[in-house]
């Protein structure tokens, strides 16, 4: 099984901040979130613990790593947040509705110095490849944002990227990916411990 967390809050999530590539920590709501995540994960059995390298996800991560016992994380940058380039920490209000219809009708969009949601979901699908092995009879926890769990449920359900425009993830919230058969199948989305 695949558990594809999104990291606790921070602050810059409470603002409504575009956040990708900025790395603020988790804020006390955050940390809160994390424990609860850590406890409900701790109580099914986790066996190895997968995060993007940022702050936020890293204290996710080792959070969920203590309480299950499951030895040290595992970084891996596939599963790192969309670069936003020019709009990191910029209010959504800012994006110019020309620019933000374009981003949501082409994938191949990026932000000014970003990377678009087509080249996310390539090196997003492949970390989740290279999990396939390791998930069919194990629980492997991957820590992330809410990008690339948009994109690892396209990846379960075997659809295009746009679907993502159609999700809601809220902090520290849980996807399921059932990969036992060899095929993903998407168990649960958008838990809350």
């Amino acid at each position: 099984m695949l558990i594809i967390v999104r990291h606790g809050r921070t602050v810059a999530n409470a603002s409504g901040l575009l956040l990708g590539r900025a790395d603020p920590s988790l804020d006390d709501v955050g940390m809160s979130q994390a424990e609860a995540v850590a406890t409900l994960l701790a109580a099914e059995g986790v066996d190895r613990v997968v995060s993007s390298p940022l702050a936020r996800t890293r204290q996710t991560a080792a959070l969920i790593a203590s309480a299950c016992e499951s030895g040290d994380v595992e970084l891996d940058a596939r599963f790192i947040e969309l670069d936003y380039g020019e709009w990191d920490e910029r209010p959504l209000a800012e994006v110019s509705p020309e620019d933000w219809a374009t981003w949501r009708a082409d994938l191949d969009f990026a932000p000014p110095g970003g990377e678009s949601l087509a080249q996310l979901s390539v090196r997003v699908r492949d970390g989740l490849d290279s999990l396939l092995d390791s998930a069919r009879d194990r629980a492997v926890v991957v820590v992330t944002h809410v990008s690339p769990l948009k994109a690892a449920v396209a990846w379960a359900l075997g659809v295009s990227d746009e679907v993502s425009w159609r999700m809601f993830v809220a902090p520290a919230s849980i996807c399921r990916i059932d990969v036992s058969r060899g095929v993903p199948s998407l168990r649960a989305f958008g838990e809350s411990a």
